[in-house]
């Protein structure tokens, strides 16, 4: 029982965090290209690969790792985002955003691994 309180407690702050930095980085977005989602998702990888890198375990891991982390990212949103740029027939975004949120986010899980790794 105490997991899930620390996973909800991570969650419930997770998804503020992504909501706030998801919306101010969108309302300066004039092209339809999703950056608040993209910058969120990299910024996740980054502070995920950091978590593991550390390694952070038991409670706290539950709290940020799981919790946090899990609510903060949205690969549901990217998907969806990613067919209203098919949708809209904006091909070149649709190529950027995927090519970007996967390459960009695999080599931010590894920096934040190997800086994690340090500390």
């Amino acid at each position: 029982m105490t997991e899930v309180l620390f996973v909800s407690l991570g969650g419930f702050f997770g998804a503020i965090g992504r909501f706030i930095i998801s919306k101010s980085f969108q309302k300066h977005s004039q092209s339809g290209f999703p950056i608040g989602t993209l910058t969120v998702n990299l910024i996740g990888a980054f502070l995920l690969g950091l978590i593991v890198g550390i390694p952070i375990k038991g409670h706290v891991y539950s709290l940020l790792g799981v919790g946090f982390m899990g609510a903060f990212t949205t690969f549901s949103t990217f998907k969806l985002e990613l067919t209203g740029l098919i949708k809209s027939k904006k091909n070149k975004f649709f190529l950027r955003y995927l090519v970007i949120s996967y390459l960009a986010g695999i080599i931010l899980v590894f920096l934040g691994i190997l800086i994690g790794k340090e500390i």
